[in-house]
């Protein structure tokens, strides 16, 4: 399954050369993520308040063409793979208009409880939520 996200670039994404900021593209790349789980009915307040949170533990992004002020662009997100303990996400920005590849992630994340507590595995409810969306199953 993959999940596409619409956003325009505003001025504050931007730096003084009027393109999308470096650490902007890690935002956009949250907010894909965070959108690809509520569609799935994965909710992360929701989580938090039964003491479950998804922190990020590796975030490798490859930047290809900068977005720019006023551009239109769709972060595609979709998981790569999956284990007991870890998330993989696979996530591309690219322009609406153009279909240029502005950025491309990997992110993986894992389950800790409030207070920072490494679970053992993601819990099973929602592995079995992010295994149903999974495209390249074992």
């Amino acid at each position: 399954m993959k999940h596409l996200t619409n956003l325009k670039v505003y001025y504050a994404d931007t730096d003084a050369y009027g393109v999308a900021w470096h650490g902007t593209y890690a935002r956009w790349f949250e907010i894909g993520r965070t959108e690809f789980c509520e569609i799935l009915g994965v909710h992360l307040d929701e989580l938090q308040a039964q003491n479950v949170v998804f922190p990020v533990i590796n975030l490798n992004i490859s930047y290809k063409i900068p977005a720019r002020l006023n551009d239109e662009i769709i972060i595609e997100t979709s998981i790569e793979k999956m284990s007991a303990t870890v998330c993989t996400f696979v996530q591309t920005i690219k322009n609406k208009l153009t279909g240029n590849v502005n950025a491309v992630a990997k992110v993986d994340i894992v389950a800790v409880d409030c207070n920072g507590k490494l679970y053992r595995r993601i819990p099973a409810e929602i592995k079995e939520i992010f295994e149903g969306a999974y495209e390249c199953k074992d």
